[in-house]
């Protein structure tokens, strides 16, 4: 007598769905493939993502206290929209914050932690930024090398708290920074300002480190204040709060 042996799917535990669905989400959000402003309606995430609609409530809430999603009462869900005043803010905010974290960690240097930064940054100038020589096409792998080498650079600061703020502001300005990919790409030397900071950090001048960190935040945010496809008119005079920046 032949056995017929049947294999039973089990659906993973709902605080794993809820993770997983997360992730997905955020990871939508910050590359801009669910666009700014747009209205997160549950019937289509159901569908689109596959998943049910606590664990799809449950993430979204989650994204809403990170500042990605926004809840309006009665109207459920939106991605969160894009101004010239936040992008200012987030900016100068993050210009303030990892200025002081990198100067704490320069000021608790160790020979790991040099040696750690160094190394990001090599693996960072070995991967290109864009995939195709001819035209733009990001390069996922930069990206998360890129991510490692900012992060590198504040981790000795002693402050998980602080780290933590920077990680949030670099995730909101990154739904920016998507927008200005593109335009900067061609022109801006992106690489230099990383070599110059890195410089600058190793030879112990917190002073011109955190110059050189600010500046190369505010430069992200320039080029969109003055893309006027992205901001229709936009005033030139919001680069003064950023060029302001107190480091």
């Amino acid at each position: 007598m032949s056995r017929v042996s049947s294999v039973q799917l089990v659906a993973p535990p709902p605080s794993t769905q809820t993770a997983n669905l997360y992730d997905r989400l955020r990871e939508d959000l910050l590359s801009g493939h669910l666009k700014p402003g747009r209205k997160l309606q549950l019937r289509f995430l159901m569908d689109a993502y596959q998943a049910g609609q606590t664990p799809l409530r449950e993430a979204l809430n989650r994204l809403t206290a990170e500042g990605l999603v926004e809840s309006r009462e009665q109207r459920g869900f939106y991605v969160r929209g894009i101004s010239q005043a936040e992008l200012a803010e987030l900016t100068q905010t993050r210009c303030w914050v990892e200025s002081l974290a990198l100067r704490k960690a320069m000021a608790a240097a160790t020979p790991e932690w040099e040696e750690a930064l160094i190394v990001a940054h090599h693996r960072l100038t070995r991967a290109p930024r864009s995939l195709s020589t001819e035209r733009f096409e990001d390069n996922p792998e930069w990206e998360r090398l890129h991510r490692t080498f900012h992060r590198t650079l504040i981790s000795q600061c002693g402050s998980r708290s602080l780290v933590g703020f920077c990680d949030q502001l670099a995730d909101q300005l990154y739904r920016y920074r998507r927008l200005s990919i593109r335009k900067a790409f061609p022109t801006r030397h992106v690489a230099d300002e990383h070599q110059a900071i890195l410089s600058a950090v190793l030879s112990g001048d917190a002073d011109k480190a955190a110059d050189l960190l600010s500046s190369h935040f505010a430069a992200t945010a320039e080029v969109l204040l003055k893309d006027e496809s992205v901001f229709p008119g936009a005033p030139a005079e919001q680069n003064a709060d950023i060029d302001d920046a107190e480091t």
